[in-house]
Formats: structure tokens, C-alpha cells, sequence
């Protein structure tokens, strides 16, 4: 079992990865609609991964990485975003992303992303 921080400006979008973690056996520790939250979170939780969206209001996806990464080099985290890594990389390059999915996304494709990670 490990425990997961979900960061996504999608309520739905959040729901849906919860139900996926939990049904396989993890706990969700924190959800945050925007990047600052899903720092301020992940200082406070320390969970043993993270997912994250990139498009968001407020501080993007891409920089809550960096700062979350810049503080704890060991953070897992887990983008999971509409746009591909490829994409993601040419916005920023300095991103340190452990694993990149693309959505829409499988349930397995998630839960191969964990296990990785762990």
C-alpha cells in the first residue's frame, strides 16, 4: 500500500484517478485543484507519489514539479496530462517528471505507472 497526492484542476478528472489508486489497494493522502496547493500538500504529506496535471490556473503543472523536485530530489511523480511529454518537454525542458501518461488514459496504464515508481 502507498499513499498517493492527487494534483488536477479536474474534479472529475480527480475522482477518477482516486478511484483507480483505491481500488488497487492505495490511499489517496490529499487532493489540490492547482500547483501551489499540491506543493503546499506535499510539504505537509509527504506522500510516497504523486500525480500530476500540467494544465492548470494558477501555478501550472510543470512549475509545482520543479519547486516539488528542487526540495525533494526523491519525490515520484507521476504527470498525467492531455499533452504528451514530448510537448511538455518543449515548454520546459528542465522538468523532472519520474513518469509521463498521456489522457485519456487506462486504468493500467496508471497503475503500471505506480508500481514502476514504487
Amino acid at each position: 500500500m502507498a499513499r498517493g497526492l492527487i494534483v488536477d484542476d479536474s474534479k472529475f478528472m480527480r475522482r477518477i484517478i482516486a478511484e483507480i489508486i483505491t481500488g488497487a489497494g492505495h490511499v489517496v493522502d490529499g487532493e489540490a485543484d492547482n500547483g501551489q496547493d499540491g506543493i503546499n500538500l506535499y510539504d505537509k504529506l509527504r506522500p510516497d507519489f504523486v500525480t500530476m496535471d500540467i494544465t492548470m490556473g494558477g501555478k501550472d503543472g510543470i512549475n509545482a514539479v520543479k519547486e516539488i523536485k528542487a526540495k525533494n530530489p526523491d519525490a515520484k511523480i507521476i504527470v498525467i496530462s492531455a499533452l504528451n511529454e514530448n510537448t511538455i518537454r518543449l515548454n520546459d525542458q528542465k522538468i523532472q517528471a519520474d513518469i509521463y501518461i498521456t489522457k485519456p488514459f487506462t486504468r493500467e496504464d496508471l497503475l503500471n505507472a505506480i508500481d514502476k515508481l514504487l
